[in-house]
């Protein structure tokens, strides 16, 4: 088991880890139905709306599209509930160009303006690089209500102006960017958002799914040992002996996954649970910090150990 922190001891930090297949697009995998969704989206030359419980993979897919098609990064814009139109575009820092007006008697250009005060977001950078882009706006639930409708808009007229600098950007129509957008389903949509868009709910991977995430994002562990793991935390996730509030999802199965391995835990010991010894009850009360969202849901996974 690892020792990386003590209380009493003074410790020197271990060097830096990462585990790149977590987050490689390519071991991204979606199912049929998300396939046909996002080809439905390209050939109506549509946004892509999806929803799905949160850890289901709904940001990662635009990452994986953008892979899939040898475009570069996704370009993202955060929805917010403050967001407006202009931000899909761009965001200006008045107040830090006021400030140096105050302090500076050099007039700046508009093109030092646009260098210095000028941010550009996601579809704004999209239709100023004239290159083939994905946008991804993330969580446009959490927008105002106009927001998901000035999308559109925008998306019909492929430009937007910067006043503050007298420009105006317009995209090449051959290089449309495609549009991925996320929806936790915090509120409902307009309905004449949702008429133009194409749209696809994905659902909680099956047993089988859930196995192959774990083959190729966890290399430790054999098919048979992540049975085990994915037995057990089915097991959570239905309710079979423990109801939590807040389900774990796919992103915290594999967090957990890598958890269990650094921790030297027998997964296969998973398929009999019951016949868990102190040692090992102690490494999974430890390994549940990663499944438990809130003080009460960890509190009813470790009374499973009792």
């Amino acid at each position: 088991m690892f020792h990386l922190y003590s209380k009493k001891e003074q410790r020197s930090l271990p060097p830096v880890q990462t585990n790149e297949s977590i987050n490689d697009p390519n071991l991204y995998i979606p199912s049929e139905g998300l396939v046909n969704a996002v080809n439905v989206a390209l050939a109506l030359q549509q946004p892509l709306l999806l929803t799905g419980e949160p850890g289901t993979g709904k940001t990662r897919l635009a990452y994986h599209v953008a892979h899939i098609f040898g475009l570069k990064k996704p370009l993202i814009f955060n929805s917010q509930t403050t967001s407006t139109m202009k931000d899909l575009f761009y965001r200006y820092d008045a107040l830090g160009h006021f400030q140096y007006s105050q302090n500076s008697k050099e007039e700046l250009t508009n093109d030092a303006v646009e260098q210095r005060f000028i941010r550009y977001q996601g579809l704004g950078k999209a239709i100023k690089s004239q290159e083939r882009c994905l946008v991804l706006i993330d969580e446009i639930d959490k927008a105002p209500r106009d927001l998901p409708n000035d999308v559109l808009a925008a998306l019909e007229d492929l430009a937007f102006d910067v006043p503050e600098i007298g420009k105006r950007y317009e995209a090449n129509p051959a290089m449309r960017p495609i549009i991925i957008m996320t929806s936790n389903s915090e509120k409902n949509l307009p309905d004449a958002f949702l008429r133009r868009v194409a749209y696809f709910h994905i659902p909680f991977p099956d047993k089988a799914l859930l196995l192959e995430i774990l083959k190729g994002k966890t290399k430790a562990f054999s098919a048979i040992d992540l049975e085990g793991v994915v037995k057990h935390f089915e097991m959570i996730r239905k309710g079979r002996k423990v109801k939590l509030k807040k389900n774990p999802a796919t992103a915290e199965l594999i967090y957990w996954t890598q958890l269990l391995h650094k921790l030297d835990f027998d997964t296969a010991k998973l398929k009999s649970f019951d016949k868990l010894d102190a040692v090992d009850k102690h490494k999974l009360g430890i390994s549940y910090s990663v499944l438990a969202k809130n003080k009460e849901d960890l509190d009813a996974l470790r009374k499973l150990l009792r």
